[in-house]
């Protein structure tokens, strides 16, 4: 996210939740990046919100699967002597 020095002053608050969140705000000055506003810690950390995302996404995707595995077995991939159909 780019944000001009000037109207920087105004949001701080906002800039730094988003930077604790995981978002790197540049201040930028006549179009120039002059500085950044990152995380403090070392490693980056993904917002709670998309972690959630993620973690919906892989329940779902486990669901079909199991509904998927139900639908076919392997009774039907070989015949009676174990070659494949």
């Amino acid at each position: 996210m780019d944000v001009s020095v000037s109207a920087a002053k105004g949001q701080l608050t906002d800039l730094v939740k988003r930077a604790e969140a995981g978002e790197t705000v540049l201040l930028t000055r006549r179009g120039e990046v002059v500085a950044r506003i990152v995380p403090a810690s070392s490693r980056r950390t993904i917002p709670r919100f998309r972690m959630e995302t993620i973690d919906e996404i892989v329940r779902s995707a486990k669901e079909k699967l199991k509904a998927q595995a139900a639908v076919t077995s392997d009774d039907d991939l070989y015949d009676e002597f174990g070659a494949p159909k």
